[in-house]
């Protein structure tokens, strides 16, 4: 019983594991929001969580189950954040296309409106 506790006070967190669970979670709240937010939120996270991936690989004894839980959270609400983004992203785009949207024409009212 001892010994099962020194061994758990030797095993370190992964790195990223819980900033990975946090943007994928940020990731899918965020997916509706154009779709630029939730991707880029999912694809940092989405590093994150391959990045604690290879560490985990390397030594896989050594890290608390814990944070190998939060990386393989982290890394499946990640790829559903960037699936989703995209998603919205595509139908964004597709709206915007369907109504025969000018950006040049947006950039100038916008210009137009700050001038005053």
């Amino acid at each position: 019983m001892e010994n099962e506790n020194l061994t758990n006070q030797e095993k370190r967190p992964l790195p990223y594991g819980t900033a990975s669970l946090v943007l994928g979670i940020v990731s899918i709240v965020l997916c509706w929001c154009y779709g630029i937010v939730g991707f880029i939120t999912g694809l940092i996270g989405l590093i994150l969580a391959i990045m604690d991936s290879k560490n985990y690989k390397q030594s896989p004894n050594s890290y608390t189950t814990s944070s190998i839980n939060n990386y393989k959270a982290g890394l499946i609400c990640s790829i559903i954040g960037t699936v989703l983004s995209l998603i919205f992203l595509i139908v964004f785009i597709s709206i915007l296309n369907s109504v025969n949207w000018d950006f040049q024409l947006f950039i100038e009212k916008l210009r137009h409106f700050s001038k005053r």
